[in-house]
């Protein structure tokens, strides 16, 4: 797929996300959501922010955070969530839907894996059913068990991933991990909420490394 239809599945992606973040009441955007530390509120702040993010603020925040990048990301979400309203936040998800702006370094393939995991880091928590796209989870799962940034090359190693809501299968390895695409998404991101979705004969090590990291 080329990078005008990556665009465009995000687009639809984070328009969707704005929707869903539209119809939370006050007490949901304060709610936690599946990212340790963060609530709803911080979630959306962070779905604002790869469109707008600059080589020098990137260079800026990571040395505040003495390099780490998870920090970075958490004290740029929480600082701009307290700067602006549930409403404000929204209004600025859709009006940079459609920008291919992305943060430094990342690539076309990661704004479409931030909102469809983010949002399910925010549906899970309250409740709300929230499917995925199998095109777009397909494209997002092939470049996590790609990339050496997520840690499924570690978390997944020598294991097959096999999709049981869609004809897909990835990977490779002697154990097997079977369940819906975006609970293999989140495992292999490194969010135990989706293990409750997955069987198969490499789910004792998978939880056993995710718990070690949590």
């Amino acid at each position: 797929m080329d990078d005008r239809a990556i665009l465009a599945l995000t687009t639809a992606e984070r328009l969707s996300l704005a929707d869903l973040f539209e119809s939370l009441s006050e007490p949901e955007w304060r709610a936690d959501s599946l990212c340790a530390g963060w609530t709803v509120h911080d979630v959306a702040a962070h779905m604002t922010l790869s469109t707008r993010t600059t080589f020098r603020m990137v260079v800026k925040e990571a040395i505040r955070a003495r390099g780490s990048f998870d920090r970075m990301e958490y004290t740029l979400a929480t600082e701009r969530a307290a700067r602006f309203s549930p409403a404000e936040l929204v209004a600025q998800l859709r009006e940079t839907a459609s920008s291919p702006h992305r943060t430094l370094g990342a690539g076309i393939v990661d704004p479409l894996l931030d909102a469809l995991v983010h949002g399910q880091d925010v549906a899970r928590p309250l409740d709300r059913p929230r499917e995925m796209p199998a095109d777009a989870a397909v494209i997002a799962l092939e470049h996590v068990i790609g990339s050496k940034f997520y840690g499924a090359h570690k978390r997944l190693r020598d294991t097959r991933l096999i999709a049981t809501d869609h004809p897909w299968s990835g990977g490779s390895g002697s154990r097997e991990l079977h369940g819906p695409l975006a609970d293999l998404i989140l495992t292999a991101t490194g969010r135990p909420a989706g293990l409750a979705g997955l069987s198969g004969s490499a789910l004792p090590q998978i939880q056993t490394a995710l718990a070690a990291a949590s």
